[in-house]
């Protein structure tokens, strides 16, 4: 019965630390108004070239930045 529990107790931390995690990625997609400057003036400037623009944010990846970008920019036809 002890490891019913254990199993129980287990999948209640897994479920947390995902939602943590959702949490976490919901905060890194918030760019303040600098950064969202900078991305838009770098994206007409070189495109989609994140790797480029990720260069000139500190603390932001390639992958963060394409994301942000394609949740709030793209436009699908």
């Amino acid at each position: 019965m002890a490891e019913s529990e254990y199993s129980s107790s287990e999948n209640a931390s897994t479920d947390s630390n995902s939602i943590a995690e959702q949490s976490k990625q919901d905060l890194e997609l918030q760019f303040s108004e600098d950064e969202e400057t900078l991305v838009i003036r770098m994206f007409n400037l070189v495109g989609e070239r994140w790797g480029l623009i990720a260069g000139r944010i500190p603390g932001r990846t390639a992958e963060e930045i394409e994301k942000y970008w394609n949740t709030r920019y793209s436009t699908s036809q």
